[in-house]
């Protein structure tokens, strides 16, 4: 069966979710990957409350539409972060309480815990999400950064997330972290060791988006080659890179959107991320849940954007062949 095609919600936060699921489904999605805000799914009350987990799922089974997984990556983002008041127009009121940094950090830790046990109530086995990084801004070694900053900034992910992921295993959900500048895994070796900091947790895996990886020169095919069974969700998003000898690849301080910028994203099909390898790849995996496609497209109509990335998916999307294309010219064996 061709994988199920969802649409995130977090790019839609300024919809109520009734409007965007009929939109969804008039879009022709299977079903939506809810986004733990804007309204679309309340992590505290859905911890607590099979009636409201009942109302988020009788609002997408009257649109025909079904949810594989939930995510908070703005909450996820506190977690390991150094904080500042970025942070504030991100997190919960109660997250973010008086910001001062570590208990903002513990309180993020705690929703995360919380967001595990939100997403067994209401029946999905999978959060996706971001972790923060205590490193991340040191990713250029000047001034000169030592290998002791580095192997500490691994441990303090794993001291602040095996607790977590504790307890995503104890709900039966697993965690997975979307790879991306800013996380303690951007690409396939900081991926790497990651994984080995939280010693192969079973409930840590990978939210697969390539958009994150192309513009770094990384392979995205190669990722799901390296992770296989790790792929635990993924995301469609295209991204573009234009070098013009001017732009540097590090975005230049310009907002995405901006022209002048060395790379951004794109309606997936349009940019430089080779779907078709992607795919194969998926399948080399046996990947079989759900491509959400995550839309960000700042000089294209999101409805549009949406539509035309759905029906893309769907014609890209194939099952992984049974036997060699030649096999019917074997001679059985002995003849």
């Amino acid at each position: 069966m061709p994988r199920p095609v969802t649409l995130f919600t977090g790019q839609w936060a300024d919809l109520p979710l009734e409007v965007l699921a009929g939109k969804a489904a008039g879009f022709g999605y299977d079903g939506l990957e809810l986004a733990c805000w804007g309204g679309h799914f309340d992590v505290r009350q859905a911890a607590a409350d099979d009636g409201y987990c009942r109302s988020r799922r009788d609002i997408l089974r009257a649109r025909g539409l079904s949810c594989w997984a939930i995510s908070n990556h703005l909450v996820g983002q506190a977690v390991c972060d150094p904080i500042d008041d970025r942070h504030r127009a991100i997190l919960p009121a109660h997250v973010w309480g008086d910001g001062e940094p570590e208990g903002v950090r513990r309180r993020a830790a705690q929703e995360m815990i919380d967001t595990a046990r939100a997403a067994a109530r209401f029946g999905v086995k999978v959060v996706c999400g971001f972790t923060g990084s205590s490193v991340w801004h040191k990713l250029y070694f000047f001034p000169p950064t030592g290998a002791a900053e580095i192997d500490a900034g691994f441990g303090d992910f794993a001291r602040r997330w095996t607790p977590i992921l504790d307890a995503f295993a104890a709900a039966g959900v697993a965690f997975a972290l979307e790879v991306h500048p800013t996380e303690i895994a951007y690409d396939i070796h900081t991926a790497m060791r990651a994984l080995e900091a939280v010693r192969g947790h079973p409930a840590f895996g990978f939210n697969f988006d390539p958009s994150h990886l192309v513009w770094q020169g990384i392979d995205p095919a190669k990722f799901v080659d390296t992770f296989g069974a790790r792929i635990f969700h993924v995301h469609m998003k295209d991204a573009a890179c234009r070098p013009d000898g001017v732009s540097s690849i590090l975005g230049s301080h310009l907002p995405f959107g901006d022209p002048r910028r060395g790379w951004d994203f794109r309606s997936v099909g349009r940019g430089d991320v080779d779907f078709e390898e992607v795919v194969r790849a998926l399948n080399r995996a046996r990947y079989a849940g759900p491509l959400s496609v995550e839309w960000e497209d700042s000089g294209m109509n999101r409805e549009h954007g949406a539509r035309e990335s759905c029906a893309f998916v769907r014609g890209l999307d194939f099952e992984p062949g049974e036997r060699a294309f030649d096999s019917a010219f074997e001679r059985a064996e002995g003849a």
